[in-house]
């Protein structure tokens, strides 16, 4: 008997029965970035940055300073030493803004930046050049035009490296601090890796060993973190495996984009790959794929996180959002192998066939929130928790209008 296992289709209860909408914004919503326990950011097209409240829904701030869509929203603690509980949010668009999401104040402005953020001791960014800030967002150094298709990803690895993605190719830089004897920082670059056959779509650190790279036509690299080699390598999801029966056969569809890798999450022990339409269990230790769902939606899904209670969580183009869960189940031959079942929240979210944008939040006591191309933003609840809530609130009313 094969050792993949097809993720099953059974649906159970679903328990995000009550929801809030949302509205605020007047363009697709393409990103949600969470603040603290109780807040999150929301940002997209018409360049505006929303702060929400996860629980009630209320707007706390609406953020105005771009004249142009966002490409990219972190948040990052205050630059102020004395403001160190305060967070600030970073947002990328024809410039770089960044603001203090406690007040929404806008710190600063900086131009000449182009595409995707990352932290480290100091900020990088990367569009066609990679370029090092210090946390005063003054320019430090930066590189050589590297290429016309920019830097999609950049992930930080040890000895004070990054990893950029650029086309197909993977950078190795290393960022070499100022010394007595320099006048300050500087940009080497150490090596390119020419592994993928096509551009590289998600870029992401799964643990202190090792680093993942997936790519437009389906390929999966798991690379070493200190030597760069690869460790691993998947191009098989959409092929028909010699290790399947007729009726486990993965093939997906003939066209490429069909099978290119959007997102992947992770855990201890494997990676969750959304390789077209379909979901992936990918086992880091055994080194290959262990579970799929080659349909787990109607169209191409675009990102997948990770849940407590051995959940999963996907959305897709076709405006679906899942929940699927992760079981053991006891095999006749051997060890218990990984499958899935879903439940599907709801099918909500209006989108266009331009439309490439939908993610997600998740928070433990407040619900999920979803966002998409219909400009609007869904806070999700479930209904058995906060029917609880309410009781447990107007028995407390009653009781304290009770006489002693």
């Amino acid at each position: 008997k094969s050792p993949l296992q097809t993720i099953g289709e059974e649906q159970t209860q679903n328990p995000y029965t009550e929801l809030l909408v949302l509205k605020a914004h007047h363009d697709i919503v393409r990103f949600l970035v969470q603040l603290d326990d109780y807040r999150f950011a929301s940002a997209g097209d018409d360049g505006i940055v929303v702060v929400w409240n996860a629980q009630t829904g209320e707007k706390l701030l609406e953020l105005n300073g771009h004249t142009q869509k966002i490409t990219a929203i972190i948040t990052f603690p205050s630059l102020e030493a004395c403001e160190e509980k305060n967070q600030m949010i970073l947002t990328a668009s024809a410039d770089r803004t960044v603001w203090d999401c406690d007040t929404g104040r806008q710190v600063q402005k900086v131009s000449c930046f182009q595409s995707t953020v990352k932290r480290l001791d100091v900020w990088l960014s990367g569009g066609n050049d990679l370029c090092v800030w210090n946390r005063k967002l003054d320019l430090l150094c930066k590189t050589s035009h590297l290429s016309d298709t920019g830097i999609s990803a950049l992930i930080e690895i040890p000895k004070n490296c990054v990893v950029a993605a650029v086309g197909k190719e993977l950078i190795i830089f290393r960022l070499v601090a100022p010394t007595e004897g320099s006048l300050g920082w500087d940009i080497l670059q150490v090596k390119r890796l020419l592994d993928h056959q096509d551009n590289i779509l998600s870029l992401v650190n799964v643990n202190d060993l090792s680093f993942v790279t997936g790519s437009h036509v389906g390929e999966l690299i798991i690379w070493d973190i200190l030597d760069w080699t690869v460790q691993a390598c998947e191009r098989n999801f959409w092929d028909p495996s010699p290790q399947l029966d007729s009726q486990q056969e993965i093939k997906l569809c003939q066209k490429p984009n069909d099978v290119s890798i959007h997102h992947f999450t992770w855990d201890e022990e494997n990676v969750f790959v959304a390789v077209g339409r379909g979901l992936y269990v990918y086992n880091l230790q055994m080194k290959r794929v262990i579970a799929c769902q080659k349909t787990a939606h109607d169209s191409n899904v675009l990102h997948v996180a990770k849940l407590p209670n051995r959940q999963l969580i996907s959305c897709s183009e076709d405006g679906s959002v899942r929940i699927w869960e992760l079981r053991e189940k006891q095999q006749l031959a051997a060890e218990p192998v990984p499958t899935v079942r879903s439940k599907e929240v709801s099918k909500v979210h209006i989108l266009t066939s331009t439309c490439l944008n939908l993610m997600f939040l998740y928070f433990e006591d407040h619900g999920l929130v979803t966002c998409s191309a219909d400009h609007l933003i869904i806070l999700w609840k479930n209904g058995e928790r906060e029917s609880g809530l309410r009781s447990l609130k107007l028995f407390q009313k009653l009781e304290e209008n009770e006489p002693v």
